[in-house]
């Protein structure tokens, strides 16, 4: 039934399923009508046979159409073989026979169309949660406008109990927003405005998830006035539908084998069906007989149930997971999760908060603590890293921002630190214990590097100032687990993942600390970029495994792994571009779902390929040694919507 596969605009589709659904209910009540005639009227053949006729041609409309397209790419496909076998049927006087090979293969294509168009309407349902018009306000003045219309910087006022219409975040009001439209959350968020829609502005991807807010989730009791970040073109919604609808055309490794099979073995069969009949006729067989045995061997042959059998569990997978808040895309990301056995975790927002919070404040010898701050503070400000963030939040107040230096150039150095030069002054250093040790210039003092391995054996990830040549001291932050992480690992075991690693920039007592409190089998700390993709790399090496990150700074680890999964994609362009699977909401146990329904989907393709691949296998050699087309049509057809039932089962998995 491959020729069906191409794909049509939604109504297009509809109409089509309705179309052949009536022809083929129209043809099946002929098909009774020519049988009980048949019965009722004894050997007088004339009416019977004029009913069987029209059953006929109303069943084989719809596959004539197809079969010519086809036919027109030089191409031979399933619908060819039944139409063939069909008319073979004709050709020998078996019109009742033809029709209810028609009537039963027009119904259940119209049934597997119907069917999964079921499957795309759970998808295309979240194209029409946006609404279609915004309240702004504007000069004071509040305007109904189209949102189409909004631009960037625009304040949007939401009533309660509304659809926000774009993203944005919140620059005046409090109240709860059900997002489970995208990010999968069943428990509404409360949100507040931010303390500066200027600054929020200026730097979206900073704000706060109890700030932001998505396209199309549901505002609860307050009342809320939003500020617009992105067009509807490109909001968070938009861009998961479209994702969503290009992930149907990505083919799975089984689905892919199908096609290929299909190619194949279509003309072998009917080059089989030239083989059965010849021999049978060399063999003295009845002309009648021998063609007939050859008709009902290609219907026998043909592999409906196979073509099928994938796209119906794919397609009925994405619509579950995109229900839930985790955009796959395509099959081939779904069917790897079904075999995965090892995942790899990032640590920093991932199985801890994102969040760390200073802990401690560290002098060194003859140094001013206030200094120290400060120096530390006016360089973390120039930085986006949840590490500056946790600095410049919690430290600011002691830093007096009156007093801040000036800084000139400032430069980040990946997974190592900062360098800096006051205007007209010292050089300044921010990083890691390690960077100061293996850099020229003075070396920390043994008491300060004492001082900094006792924080880090106590889980505390650390940097360390120097100004000039004098060293300022040390700062300790720690960033606490979340709260499923544990909880997710060992549901993650549940499933059959065998090994959990942490990949970490930390330094190893903090990575280890870590791992330990959420239950993972191994941590790798002091990780550069470059060491994750090494190290997922080599992990690879004993079979699939999944990379998960924040889509960002382990997008390059995420490609290197069988499968990519982001977590906290709802706002971030990186994360939903660069991974195979996005968490939208930033829940960490969303992934043993991801997981189950990988392995669920896998299950169910297998079953589906054993299921068609066994029907072929049987009725072949059944039909070769005297099977009546009939019963083989029944059999055939009913393997064919059996498969299609199988694969929507996936719609109901929770």
């Amino acid at each position: 039934m491959t020729s069906h596969h191409a794909p049509h605009a939604k109504h297009s589709e509809q109409r089509t399923a309705k179309i052949e659904l009536t022809l083929a209910v129209l043809a099946g009540v002929c098909v009774l009508a020519s049988w009980i005639l048949g019965v009722w009227q004894g050997g007088d053949e004339g009416l019977p046979r004029t009913v069987a006729i029209i059953a006929f041609i109303l069943g084989a409309l719809p596959t004539l159409r197809d079969t010519i397209a086809s036919i027109r790419k030089l191409q031979l496909n399933i619908d060819f073989l039944m139409l063939a076998a069909a008319a073979g049927a004709a050709f020998l006087g078996e019109w009742l026979e033809g029709a209810l090979l028609l009537f039963l293969f027009t119904t259940g294509h119209a049934l597997e169309t119907y069917s999964m168009g079921r499957a795309r309407r759970a998808i295309e349902a979240l194209a029409e949660l946006a609404p279609e018009f915004a309240i702004r306000i504007q000069d004071g003045r509040q305007t109904e406008v189209a949102v189409d219309d909004l631009e960037v910087g625009d304040r949007i006022l939401v009533k309660p109990d509304a659809l926000i219409p774009a993203d944005g975040f919140v620059a005046k009001g409090t109240s709860s927003v059900d997002q489970s439209s995208v990010t999968g959350e069943s428990v509404p968020v409360d949100k507040r405005a931010v303390h500066s829609a200027a600054a929020a502005l200026e730097t979206p991807a900073r704000v706060g998830e109890e700030s932001a807010v998505f396209s199309g989730t549901m505002n609860g009791a307050g009342v809320l006035e939003v500020i617009v970040t992105r067009r509807s073109s490109e909001s968070t919604l938009a861009r998961v539908v479209k994702l969503v609808t290009e992930a149907e055309t990505r083919q799975s490794p089984t689905q892919r084998f199908a096609e290929k099979f299909e190619r194949v073995f279509v003309p072998s069969v009917l080059v089989l069906d030239v083989v059965i009949f010849v021999g049978g006729l060399m063999l003295g067989e009845p002309f009648h007989q021998a063609f007939y045995r050859a008709m009902a061997v290609m219907v026998a042959a043909s592999p409906c149930a196979l073509a099928i059998s994938t796209p119906s569990a794919v397609l009925a997978g994405i619509a579950t997971a995109g229900r839930s808040g985790v955009l796959v895309k395509g099959g081939g990301p779904l069917e790897v999760m079904g075999r995965i056995n090892a995942i790899a975790f990032d640590k920093t927002g991932t199985l801890t908060e994102g969040r760390p919070r200073v802990t401690d404040i560290v002098p060194a010898e003859g140094a001013d603590e206030a200094e120290l701050v400060r120096m530390a503070v006016a360089m973390e400000m120039k930085v986006d890293h949840p590490i500056a963030e946790a600095v410049v939040r919690d430290l600011r107040d002691r830093a007096n921002p009156d007093t801040l230096p000036e800084l000139g150039e400032v430069q980040s150095m990946t997974g190592l630190g900062i360098r800096a030069r006051l205007t007209g002054g010292d050089a300044l250093h921010i990083g890691k214990l390690s960077y100061f040790l293996e850099s020229d210039g003075t070396r920390p003092s043994d008491t300060l590097v004492a001082k900094v391995r006792e924080l880090e054996a106590a889980g505390r990830s650390t940097m360390v100032v120097r100004a000039g040549e004098r060293y300022l001291g040390s700062i300790g932050l720690m960033d606490t687990p979340r709260a499923a992480a544990r909880e997710t690992v060992a549901r993650l075991r549940t499933l059959g993942i065998k090994r959990m690693v942490m990949l970490s920039g930390d330094n190893q007592p903090v990575a280890d600390a870590i791992g330990r409190d959420v239950g993972i089998d191994e941590a790798f700390g002091n990780l550069m970029p470059e060491d994750k993709v090494k190290t997922v790399a080599r992990l690879l090496e004993d079979g699939d495994i999944a990379m998960v990150g924040d889509g960002v700074n382990d997008a390059p680890a995420m490609a290197t792994a069988s499968v990519g999964i982001a977590m906290g994609a709802a706002g971030s362009d990186v994360a939903l571009e660069t991974a195979d699977i996005a968490l939208m909401g930033d829940d960490i146990a969303k992934l043993p779902f991801a997981v189950g329904l990988g392995r669920r989907t896998a299950r169910i393709i297998k079953q589906n390929v054993f299921i068609s691949l066994g029907m072929v296998a049987f009725l072949v050699p059944a039909t070769i040694f005297g099977l009546d087309l009939g019963p083989a049509v029944v059999l055939h057809e009913g393997s064919t919507l059996v498969v299609v039932l199988n694969g929507l089962r996936l719609l109901s998995y929770k």
